[in-house]
């Protein structure tokens, strides 16, 4: 079997086909990547082209299995200019019938690198609180947990916990970590 992740940069008519394939059948076997039914073509060709639009603010990688598209993810920078320096880890996916190959993990590691190489700082992403494999999948490639809304996540009358975690990717040379510490921009003293 061999496995091959690929960094598209447009959207032919294949990978269209291909991606909405993988997400249809991802969210028909009930995975929470942000639709509650199976995405239609109009709504999976929509996030590519958003996804693709802007190279600069974001990546999508797939993978391949033997020639067939069967996993995503992607990397999305904030669009806030004082979040800049960090992204969100967002649908990474593996086709039901590729389940247990280790396309998670691979995708992962490659959003990781690749964000790293796009000078960002900080990773974060959200999971749904009862997906115990995919936390422990991002613990193992060293995010950590660094909050958790708890029943925010509304799947008809069911709710469940937004997971937020984080991955440190390292800081340019120069920067200053400020931290809590008292002082700077933005400060104000403490109230009595």
């Amino acid at each position: 079997m061999k496995i091959d992740l690929i960094w598209p940069t447009v959207a032919d008519e294949q990978l269209r086909a291909e991606v909405h394939e993988v997400l249809h059948a991802v969210v028909a076997a009930g995975g929470a990547i942000g639709w509650l039914t199976p995405p239609g073509r109009a709504e999976t060709d929509a996030w590519l082209d958003r996804v693709l639009g802007s190279p600069q603010d974001g990546a999508l990688v797939v993978a391949r299995v033997d020639g067939v598209l069967r996993g995503t993810a992607t990397w999305r920078r904030s669009d806030s200019e004082v979040f800049g320096h960090m992204a969100e880890v967002r649908r990474v996916t593996s086709h039901p019938a590729a389940r247990g190959l280790g396309l998670g993990s691979r995708l992962v590691r490659a959003v990781i690198e690749h964000a790293r190489a796009a000078g960002l700082e900080m990773l974060t992403l959200g999971v749904r609180g009862n997906n115990h494999g995919a936390i422990q999948l991002y613990e193992r490639l060293g995010f950590r947990e660094w909050g958790r809304l708890p029943n925010v996540i509304a799947v008809g009358d069911m709710r469940f916990d937004d997971v937020r975690m984080y991955l440190p990717l390292g800081h340019r040379e120069g920067v200053v970590l400020h931290g809590s510490a008292a002082g700077g921009l933005g400060s104000s003293p403490r109230r009595s």
